[in-house]
């Protein structure tokens, strides 16, 4: 039984880059030798395994075959006569299919180190082509590596594209394409990401609401901003969104399945963002945002959507925020017992209240 370290820790070592996990690969062994050793499988049917005190992830050397159609159409073969060229071979990317022997030898039969060097995203196989969520992989490769020169080579992009144009691509899951979506989205140049989808013609297949967008320098800008200041992902989303007609972002955000706290924010964008330059000054205007944000029972939602003031307005959101973060405490400051106890009743109460919260927004937005 021999064990490789594999993969990210190896190409990230190479980059000098910190390197967070560790995966291994163990050759010439079964589930049942590992299991006896105290290892626990991480699934019934995929030979994958946690180290007992590291928790580090151990995968038997593999090799796939596609049988089938989407994620699960794999025949996995774990047999301990695989080698370890055979299971670097059905990797991605050959920067990817590196690994380290316990004596910190190098073992690389695809000239990752190679590209490394040169700064080149490039197929192992043409395997690759067997899963069109690697085009994805991809892209949010070229978003981290961007700032290091990394490019996409242009055979691997010749065969992103002819996987595009696949029915294949669609499908892919919801949940796996926005789960690449959000890491790249919290990536050094996320808007990288979009460019290479754009490029090999998946953000056709899967997003082409945002399409367009590709060409807006401004919005890219935008983008950029949020992740240089380590914006969360709801910030980030809701900047490359929120200039969308309503419509395009409801069918965007149901085909991707996106969580419902990056969603809700990304329509309150689109609904507030583009018009605080215009509107902040209006009362009625900030107390309906007020009120559609429910800042009263949920100030989280509000507080979350300004965080795109400075993304989008840069020297001029410090204005805008102190404007509406007033007209927020003048409407907070109005007592709804006090309506009550001066014998409203009913709707009369909503109406005095909403009466009361414009006349003290007005004394301060003006």
């Amino acid at each position: 039984m021999q064990v490789y370290l594999v993969g990210g820790a190896v190409r990230d070592s190479l980059l000098k880059r910190p390197v967070t996990d560790r995966d291994w690969v163990v050759v010439g062994a079964t589930a049942d030798q590992l299991i006896a050793q105290g290892y626990t499988q991480v699934g019934k049917d995929f030979p994958v395994f946690l180290h007992p005190k590291t928790q580090e992830e151990y995968a038997l050397a593999r090799t796939e075959r596609k049988t089938g159609s989407g994620y699960g159409g794999f025949t996995c073969n774990a047999s301990p006569h695989v080698t370890l060229e055979e299971d670097l071979q059905r990797r991605d990317l050959t920067i990817n299919a590196m690994a380290q022997d316990s004596n910190g030898e190098l073992i690389d039969p695809f000239n990752g180190a190679i590209d490394l060097a040169d700064r080149v995203l490039r197929h192992v196989s043409d395997a690759f082509s067997e899963d069109p969520l690697r085009i994805f992989r991809v892209a949010r490769f070229a978003a981290r590596y961007a700032y290091l020169g990394f490019s996409v080579a242009p055979a691997t992009m010749t065969l992103m594209q002819r996987m595009s144009a696949t029915a294949d691509i669609l499908a892919l899951s919801p949940e796996r394409v926005w789960q690449e979506t959000r890491r790249s989205l919290m990536e050094r140049s996320p808007q990288i990401y979009f460019d290479i989808l754009q490029q090999s013609g998946a953000l056709s297949a899967w997003m082409p609401e945002l399409s367009p967008l590709r060409q807006d320098s401004e919005r890219a800008a935008m983008l950029q901003r949020a992740a240089d200041s380590a914006q969360s992902l709801e910030t980030r989303w809701a900047s490359l969104l929120f200039a969308l007609p309503q419509q395009d972002i409801q069918a965007l955000q149901t085909r991707l399945k996106v969580p419902n706290q990056a969603a809700d924010n990304a329509q309150l964008a689109a609904q507030f963002i583009g018009d605080v330059a215009q509107y902040c000054t209006d009362s009625e205007w900030l107390l309906n945002l007020f009120n559609v944000c429910d800042a009263w029972r949920r100030p989280e939602r509000l507080e979350r959507l300004l965080t795109l003031l400075p993304i989008v307005y840069a020297e001029d959101a410090s204005r805008y925020l102190s404007v509406i973060k007033a007209a927020l405490a003048a409407a907070q400051a109005v007592d709804v017992q006090q309506i009550i106890s001066a014998g409203f009743k009913g709707p009369g109460i909503k109406e005095q209240l909403t009466q009361q919260r414009l006349e003290q927004i007005s004394q301060v937005s003006t």
